[in-house]
């Protein structure tokens, strides 16, 4: 390396004769960065989601790092709090189900168009038929409160939920108002808390609605001079 008239060359010697060459700087770097970009010296290097992935991966472990820094106990605490979150998120899932974005029908009862008791049990026993016992809760229920509806046991009323109906219909039939007060939690959890139902649980609204049929039921003075 030698500077002459204030320019900074590099001298090569050329094995040919020894004869002393001098290149400068600028020519020199930017002849080794044409040299290194060729494909050949890059042949094993990382593609681009490989780089990627190692550009997540290290910023994982700055969060994991940073964390273990902050919580008592360092990695080993942090360790047993996500394992504790992931058993919390598992047990509130079983307890509630799975959550759904939009409740169907909102928190009425039945939708904007009225039908007879007996057309919702014939739509439950279609549901029922092909296996889709949610719907066929749903219809039985619907079923159960029409009726009573019906029978004049209820007053006819829009926007009444599955729990008021039970509630309301508990008064003229006292000995069915706790399987009335379970069959409006059936419905609620198939409707709103995005459970499933099976087989028995139909049958349990269907045997439900059957003994409701077969009831007489229990007016107070005041209800039978109305009937009357």
């Amino acid at each position: 390396m030698s500077v002459t008239g204030g320019t900074t060359t590099a001298r090569l010697l050329i094995r040919a004769d020894d004869a002393p060459v001098d290149i400068p700087r600028v020519p020199a770097r930017e002849a080794a960065e044409r040299e290194l970009s060729k494909p050949i010296y890059h042949e094993n290097d990382p593609n681009l989601l490989e780089r990627a992935l190692d550009r997540f991966w290290e910023w994982v472990d700055g969060i994991f790092s940073s964390a273990s820094h902050a919580t008592p106990g360092g990695l080993l605490g942090l360790l047993v709090i996500i394992v504790l979150v992931i058993a919390l998120t598992a047990a509130l899932w079983w307890r509630l189900g799975t959550p759904r974005r939009t409740p169907t029908g909102g928190d009425a009862l039945f939708d904007d168009s009225p039908r007879t008791a007996a057309d919702h049990r014939t739509t439950a026993e279609a549901h029922a038929a092909a296996g889709r016992f949610a719907q066929a809760v749903q219809e039985r229920m619907r079923a159960i409160v029409r009726s009573l509806e019906e029978r004049a046991l209820l007053d006819p009323r829009p926007g009444r939920t599955a729990d008021e109906a039970a509630a309301e219909a508990g008064g003229p039939m006292p000995d069915h108002a706790d399987a009335l007060r379970a069959a409006a939690r059936s419905f609620d959890d198939v409707t709103y808390g995005g459970r499933t139902a099976d087989q028995q649980a139909y049958l349990r609204l269907k045997d439900l609605d059957d003994r409701l049929e077969r009831s007489k039921p229990q007016l107070s003075s005041a209800a039978r001079g109305a009937a009357g």
